[in-house]
C-alpha cells in the first residue's frame, strides 16, 4: 500500500495549512473525549484578534524555523506532521535538537513510518542531532505536548493533548524511546481539607511572614510581568524548561482572558518579596468539546457556548505552579493549595486537575496525593538519535 502513499511538504502561508489544522477532525469524528483546540488558535482571526500558532505572525516564529508534511492516499489525506527547529531551546539547552509534532495519522504504521521519515529527514538536513516530540511545534514546558498513554477514557482539560492508543505504540515501533513522562492528577474539590496542611500553611503565614493576593486583572500587564518572572525563575532548573516570552505570556492570556476567575490566580510573598504564583483555570473545554450536530462546530458556535456557561464550569486546571528556590520549604505550598481548594469550595468548582506535572517532580505531585488527589492520565516525550 505504500506505493500509492504520497507525502507533500509545505510551509507556513501555503494554502494546505488549513486542511492540515483540519485533519483531526476528521480522524476524531467518533471519539467523544477529544477536544480540539479553536482555529482562531491555529490559524489566527482579525474579529478574536488572535494569531495563531501556524500563522507566521505568531511569536513562536521568532526564532524558530518550521516545514510541515501532509500524507496522502490517492488524494485523501490519512496523516500530519510538522518539523521544527526550536533555536532559542536549542541556545538554552546547549543541544543539536529538532522536534517533530502535530503528529495525527490513521491507524496505518506505514503512514506514520513514512511521516516520521520525512520529519527526521528534514531535521537531519538543519544538522540536528536528536529528534524529539511529539508536541505541537516543540517541546518546552510551557508548551502543549505529549503522546497520551494512559487515561484515554477521560477528556483532556485545556491546552492538554488527546489521541488514539496507537500512537505509542508507532512511536516506539519507529525507534523511538521514552525520554520523560507528564502527569495529571485529580482531585475532588468539595472534600475536607487535610488538617495538617491547613496548619502547615497558618503556620507558615504567621511564622514565615507570608502574605498573599489573587490576581489583579485590572492591572494585567504588570501582574503577567511579575507571573513570568517568577514562573521563570522557579522552574528553571525543569527538564525541557525554556523561558516563556513576555509575548508569548501575552499570547496564551489572550486567548484564556474569557474564563479566567481572579481568585484561582494567586501570587505569595515573603516579607513584601514575590516569592510564588499558583495558577489554577476554569476548563474551557467542558463547553468546547464538538457537538457534531447540524448547526456545525464552528469557532462561532464553540465561543457562544462556552461564553454562555464559563461562569458554571465545573472543573479547574491547575495550570502552573512554582516557588522560587529560596522559599520551597516553608510551607508556601500548603497555604496557596489549601486557600485556592478553600476558595474553589465556596464556588460551583467540582474537581480540580494538577497537570502537567513532570513525572520527576515529587514536590508537587506529593502535594496532589495529599490532597487528595489520585494520578488519571499519562503523556509521554520521545527521543530519537539522527
Amino acid at each position: 500500500m505504500a506505493s500509492n502513499l504520497a507525502i507533500e511538504q509545505f510551509g507556513l502561508g501555503d494554502a494546505r495549512i488549513r486542511e492540515f489544522a483540519r485533519f483531526p477532525w476528521s480522524l476524531y469524528r467518533d471519539d467523544c473525549c477529544w477536544t480540539p483546540p479553536l482555529m482562531a488558535d491555529l490559524l489566527g482571526s482579525r474579529l478574536l484578534g488572535a494569531k495563531g500558532l501556524l500563522t507566521a505572525e505568531h511569536p513562536y516564529h521568532a526564532c524558530a524555523d518550521v516545514t510541515h508534511f501532509i500524507a496522502r492516499r490517492e488524494g485523501r489525506a490519512v496523516g500530519t506532521v510538522s518539523a521544527a527547529i526550536n533555536h532559542r531551546f536549542n541556545e538554552y539547552h546547549d543541544v543539536q535538537m529538532g522536534f517533530f509534532g502535530f503528529f495525527e495519522v490513521v491507524e496505518e504504521y506505514d503512514v506514520a513510518v513514512a511521516l516520521l521519515d520525512a520529519a527526521r529527514s528534514w531535521i537531519a538536513e538543519q544538522g540536528m542531532r536528536v529528534m524529539r516530540g511529539p508536541g505541537r511545534y516543540s517541546n518546552a514546558t510551557h508548551e502543549v505536548q505529549g503522546v497520551l498513554v494512559e487515561g484515554f477514557e477521560f477528556p483532556p482539560t485545556v491546552e492538554l493533548t488527546h489521541n488514539p492508543p496507537y500512537y505509542d505504540e508507532f512511536l516506539t515501533r519507529w525507534g523511538l524511546a521514552k525520554s520523560m513522562d507528564y502527569l495529571a492528577y485529580t482531585l475532588p474539590v468539595r472534600q475536607i481539607i487535610d488538617p495538617k496542611l491547613v496548619e502547615l500553611g497558618a503556620h507558615a503565614a504567621e511564622h514565615s511572614h507570608i502574605t498573599t493576593r489573587a490576581v489583579d486583572l485590572d492591572r494585567l500587564e504588570e501582574e503577567l510581568a511579575l507571573l513570568l518572572d517568577i514562573y521563570n525563575d522557579a522552574w528553571s532548573d525543569n527538564w525541557g524548561f525554556l523561558p516563556v516570552t513576555a509575548e508569548e505570556g501575552a499570547s496564551l492570556a489572550d486567548s484564556l482572558r474569557p474564563i479566567v476567575d481572579p481568585l484561582l490566580i494567586r501570587f505569595a510573598y515573603v516579607d513584601g518579596e514575590p516569592v510564588a504564583v499558583l495558577g489554577a483555570l476554569p476548563d474551557p473545554n467542558w463547553a468546547l468539546r464538538p457537538r457534531w450536530k447540524w448547526y456545525g462546530d464552528s469557532d462561532a458556535v464553540r465561543v457562544a457556548r462556552l461564553l454562555r456557561v464559563r461562569r458554571h464550569i465545573p472543573r479547574v486546571r491547575l495550570m502552573f505552579f512554582g516557588i522560587r528556590k529560596p522559599y520551597r520549604h516553608l510551607g508556601v505550598d500548603a497555604l496557596l493549595f489549601t486557600q485556592m481548594l478553600a476558595y474553589a469550595q465556596t464556588r460551583h468548582y467540582l474537581e480540580c486537575e494538577p497537570s502537567m506535572l513532570l513525572e520527576t517532580n515529587e514536590l508537587v505531585i506529593r502535594a496532589s496525593a495529599h490532597m487528595g488527589g489520585h494520578e488519571y492520565k499519562r503523556w509521554r516525550i520521545y527521543d530519537r538519535e539522527i
